[in-house]
């Protein structure tokens, strides 16, 4: 949605001719005065142009509009007052291309691109005037390991530390449930709000190292790294074994922390999915390279299940020893033998989180 300009034509005349035929004919944005022929991907066939020198929305003349405003669809970038049928009092269109519900609000109007894509990075657009005064009692401290998406909070009046996280890939649902139904070594989280353009998060802040940042200082020997990896079983256990069952899909060393006093805390669930038995492909296929199981890569015939999380944690496993993936390095010995059914390619193969718990639990660390 941004204002009209019309566009800027200019006919250049070759040095060496006289004639009409031989000039060159160059197109101009009206603010920077920039070359919009020489911009990549240009043609004056577009219904509309964003100049790449200022932002600036520029409409092709030709197009027939009622008046100076362009609404354009948030998900596939038609002109939506091109089709057939849209007037501005709708309150909302289907664009007819890709079949998007927009929401057309004349109090939402930009002059630029710049402008337009800021107005999509605003985490706090569309909350409530109550969202934003409970969201003001949460003091920004800075951000953790400087992500702006992580932000390290004070509740003022209780002094108390949290988290607040800005997430633009997530499922409320899951938020929503954990809320109310915390589990055990997980961040307890405490508010949630939901922008146009995100979910915001304010959970409980854990104090402590991630394995990632552990890492960093030395490899663990395998007593330690099973002792993490137990912790890890554990957790998975009671979300894969919920009424219905949560998949976390991105363990990995980053997600997990280690507090002062040695315990383990398993982090980060945006790309968490509740488990249906009856799909067999994700909708969207999420995860970090190399941890993340086949199948929620797209490969293979089964969705994403618990069987997936225990793939990362075979993964992780060997990474915490070897500081490599298997096929760089394998972990030695008997722990090798655990780490291989955890990645199997066949998800049926591998152990559940209870079994992968006891067969760390009773292996031969020295074997």
């Amino acid at each position: 949605m941004m204002s009209l300009f019309e566009r800027i034509h200019s006919y250049i005349k070759s040095p060496d001719s006289d004639t009409a035929e031989d000039n060159e004919s160059y197109e101009y944005c009206p603010r920077c005065q920039a070359n919009l022929t020489l911009q990549k991907g240009y043609s004056n066939k577009l219904p509309f142009w964003n100049c790449r020198g200022c932002g600036e929305m520029l409409i092709n003349p030709e197009v027939e509009a009622e008046d100076d405003i362009a609404w354009i669809c948030d998900k596939c970038g038609e002109m939506l007052n091109i089709q057939p049928g849209f007037f501005e009092e709708c309150g909302n269109w289907t664009c007819t291309k890709c079949g998007f519900v927009n929401r057309i609000d004349t109090s939402e109007l930009y002059l630029s691109e710049d402008e337009y894509q800021a107005s999509l990075r605003d985490p706090y657009k569309g909350l409530s005037d109550e969202d934003m005064l409970k969201l003001s009692a949460y003091k920004e401290i800075g951000a953790v390991d400087g992500r702006e998406d992580v932000i390290l909070v004070e509740e003022q009046g209780s002094r108390l530390k949290l988290i607040k996280k800005i997430l633009t890939t997530y499922d409320r649902s899951i938020y929503e449930y954990l809320r109310e139904n915390p589990v055990r070594y997980m961040p307890q989280i405490k508010e949630i709000f939901e922008s146009d353009n995100c979910l915001i998060v304010i959970e409980e802040y854990i104090e402590g190292n991630t394995i990632a940042r552990l890492l960093e200082s030395g490899l663990f020997d395998s007593k330690q790294a099973i002792f993490v990896v137990k912790k890890i079983c554990s957790i998975l256990d009671n979300l894969h074994n919920l009424p219905t069952p949560i998949i976390h899909r991105d363990i990995k060393p980053a997600n997990i922390i280690m507090d002062p006093d040695g315990g383990i805390y398993l982090l980060d669930m945006n790309v968490a999915k509740w488990y249906d038995p009856k799909k067999t492909d994700d909708t969207r296929h999420m995860g970090t390279e190399n941890f993340a199981a086949p199948e929620q890569a797209g490969y293979g015939l089964v969705a994403s299940s618990a069987r997936s999380d225990i793939y990362a944690v075979g993964m992780l496993l060997n990474v915490m020893i070897t500081g490599k993936f298997p096929k760089e390095e394998r972990a030695g010995g008997a722990l090798w033998n655990i780490i291989e059914r955890c990645i199997s390619l066949n998800a049926d193969e591998r152990y559940t989180a209870k079994e992968l718990y006891d067969a760390l639990e009773n292996v031969d660390i020295g074997a």
